[in-house]
Parts: C-alpha cells; structure tokens; sequence
C-alpha cells in the first residue's frame, strides 16, 4: 500500500503557503532588501511608497504596508535577529506616523 504525504510535514504544498505567497504575491511592488534595512524610517517610507503606487492591492495603503511588514516579521519568527527585530517594529511605529494615525500603546 502507498504511504500518503503527512499533511503537516514541512515538506507538504500546504506547509510553504507563507513562501508562495512571499514569491508570488504581487500586491506590492517592494524595494530589494527593503526588510533588511537597518533605517526605520526608511523602510516605512519604501513600504509607504509602494503600498500608494501599487494598482493590485485590496485594502487601502495604510494596511497593504502594514500588513506586509507584519507578515514578514511573523514570516521569520525566531530566526530574525533581535536587533533586526527591533528595526522593524520601529519601522510599524514609523508607518503609522507617515500615515496619520496614532501610535500604537504598548
């Protein structure tokens, strides 16, 4: 009898939905390296940038932007680096600031 993939196996279609959607989504047109950047302000400007240019998105760009950066924080989990980690959540903070909206209390 044939073994049947384990549908929860790292290997399975199901568990990469995060890097085909990373590899294909074309709702933002990013900078290359834009999450990589060690300036917060930057990055939000890039994504700010982007999100208003971008013709294929669904929400407005406030939440295209943010939601791609969320996703690729979350996407790297443990393996993004404190300080890199840092940047980014300051790049969110930078975000809201660009887009008129209040900061968010922690």
């Amino acid at each position: 009898m044939a073994q049947q993939p384990n549908p929860h196996s790292p290997q399975s279609a199901a568990g990469r939905w995060s890097q085909k959607v990373t590899e294909t989504s074309n709702a933002l047109d990013l900078d290359a390296g834009v999450f990589t950047w060690q300036d917060p302000r930057r990055i939000a400007m890039s994504l700010k940038a982007s999100a208003e240019r971008s013709r294929r998105r669904k929400a407005d760009p406030f939440r295209s932007a943010m939601s791609m950066l969320c996703f690729y924080i979350n996407r790297a989990g443990r393996k993004l680096p404190a300080e890199q980690r840092a940047c980014l959540d300051a790049a969110k903070d930078e975000l809201r600031t660009l887009f008129g909206r209040p900061r968010h209390r922690r």
